[in-house]
């Protein structure tokens, strides 16, 4: 992986993080975010509720429809704190510009990213519509922000993506920190082509087009740049696009390899296309011949390490 200057701070919902702000005084802790993606990151932790005063324990809230509002109160009506979370939200989210991602809890009304149950003020049933009143508003002032919640990390591909995610947003964070320069830029992408390869071959070619333009200020490309980057990121890379990205550095090695270790190579990529081999194998691979055989270009690939390689996410994919 490449080095970051600083660690990865992640906002998350206390309650994820371990703490019991729940309104029965209880938590969501996450096992993968507390005992393995604490390593190498660093948490920051938002209660909402807690926030604009509501006591622990407390009466339940719930996002309610009426005359084509949501609310957020009690169930039956009373307490409301749409104001309140709105306003929080708010006023927290224009900080957050040292936050390189962050973990919601998710069917929470206030910190649910999405699907959030939005009850009818009648009382009978439900949409699964809603997002949290404090997630919308991060998400909508830091548009750029790698989001997720609790319960989608644990499906591993959703995972992964997330990481990438964050640790390529900490190096765009390291990057304008060190001061911009059109060189800089340059670079960055340059290291990271393949990652974007892997999700999104279409971005790929037009971020390589966009830094090729000479009639942009460099803020503005470098925000169309980030942007688009992160769109892309955002995409699941799968076997067909990672077996595109692996052909791709394969081709490096023509000159340094005996037809043997082509062969091999090329063989284990297929096998990874297939479904037999999980995509450490070729990439291990790859990283020995480039230890054997220098070749720079190549080894400043981000796609090749982009997150701790202690995670271990790409050991069952």
């Amino acid at each position: 992986m490449k080095e970051t200057l600083n660690r990865p701070v992640i906002g998350m919902s206390a309650c994820v993080h371990g703490e019991p702000v729940r309104y029965d005084t209880g938590h969501k802790k996450s096992d993968f975010c507390m005992s393995e993606l604490s390593k190498h990151v660093d948490y920051k932790t938002f209660c909402p509720e807690v926030a604009i005063g509501l006591p622990i324990p407390r009466p339940t809230i719930r996002q309610i429809l009426k005359d084509d509002i949501i609310h957020v109160s009690q169930p039956d009506g009373t307490g409301d704190v749409t104001k309140a979370l709105t306003e929080y939200g708010q006023k927290t989210a224009q900080n957050f510009g040292s936050l390189s991602g962050f973990i919601f809890c998710q069917k929470s009304p206030s910190c649910g990213m999405e699907r959030v149950k939005v009850y009818y003020d009648h009382g009978k049933g439900c949409k699964h519509d809603g997002v949290g009143f404090f997630a919308r508003e991060v998400m909508k002032a830091n548009p750029l922000l790698p989001c997720e919640e609790n319960g989608r990390l644990n499906d591993i591909p959703l995972r992964e993506n997330f990481i990438i995610r964050i640790f390529t947003y900490r190096h765009w964070q390291d990057l304008v920190a060190s001061g911009l320069t059109k060189h800089k830029l340059i670079t960055f992408h340059s290291e990271h082509k393949y990652l974007v390869m892997s999700h999104h071959v279409q971005s790929y070619k037009e971020l390589g087009q966009l830094l090729a333009r000479t009639d942009l200020p460099l803020e503005e490309q470098a925000d169309l740049y980030i942007l688009g980057l992160m769109t892309a990121l955002k995409k699941l890379s799968n076997r067909k696009s990672h077996t595109n990205t692996l052909m791709h550095l394969q081709g490096y090695f023509k000159k340094y390899l005996t037809p043997l270790q082509k062969e091999e190579l090329v063989e284990k990529i297929h096998q990874y296309r297939e479904g037999i081999l999980p995509l450490l194998v070729p990439l291990t691979l790859i990283n020995h011949y480039l230890r054997e055989h220098t070749e720079e270009y190549l080894s400043a690939q981000v796609y090749l390490s982009p997150y701790p390689d202690e995670l271990k996410l790409r050991y069952g994919f």
